[in-house]
């Protein structure tokens, strides 16, 4: 069983990652013109603390994860108006058959190994126009996660690395935004949202 399996019953418990989901999600909505009639992607959607926030203000949301066990949490908190599709899969190696006008992410980049890849697969399941808005942490030097970095590829992301990859990827329009600051006793970490369009 992996981590996120083992935790997903209790993952909604946390304060910061509800903050996070929050601030996030506002983030979201003061610079991403939403409307009814997109059809999202949720990449690392876990038990769908930003999904159920976004999907009021779109006409679908298609949450994303590799874990089952978060993606039954999910499930559990869908109501006859607030339905969500999942699929529990690794995108970068089983792409998925449709695209999407935007794909939005919370915390998740981290935990994917190959970053160029990654943007490379977001690019590739979008209609033309459509936009990227993940949310990540910026460089920090690995005291982050208090439970261990088993599963953590990326300390952190430097903005500018982020840019040249996602040029390259293919998008435009790149633009960054702090979405909150994370005050632990021994640090400050600032949580970016990294924005951008497929060309």
């Amino acid at each position: 069983m992996s981590r996120f399996d083992a935790v997903a019953d209790a993952w909604d418990k946390g304060d910061l990652r509800q903050k996070i989901a929050h601030n996030v999600a506002e983030a979201m909505f003061e610079n991403i013109p939403l409307n009814d009639t997109m059809n999202l992607l949720d990449f690392g959607a876990g038990t769908g603390l930003l999904t159920y926030k976004i999907l009021p203000h779109v006409h679908s949301v298609t949450a994303v994860d590799t874990s089952p066990k978060m993606l039954e949490m999910l499930q559990s908190k869908s109501t006859p108006e607030h339905q969500i599709k999942t699929a529990c899969c690794d995108i970068t190696q089983m792409p998925l058959s449709e695209t999407f006008d935007g794909i939005i992410s919370s915390m998740a980049m981290h935990h994917v190994e190959e970053t160029a890849a990654f943007l490379k697969t977001l690019h590739s399941h979008l209609n033309p126009g459509g936009f990227i808005a993940i949310a990540d942490l910026d460089k920090e030097d690995g005291s982050f996660h208090s439970h261990g970095n088993d599963g953590v590829f990326h300390f952190g992301f430097d903005r500018d690395g982020l840019v040249k990859m996602a040029t390259e990827a293919g998008f435009s329009d790149i633009a960054f935004d702090t979405a909150l600051i994370i005050e632990k006793p021994y640090a400050s970490y600032p949580v970016f949202l990294m924005r951008a369009r497929k060309g």
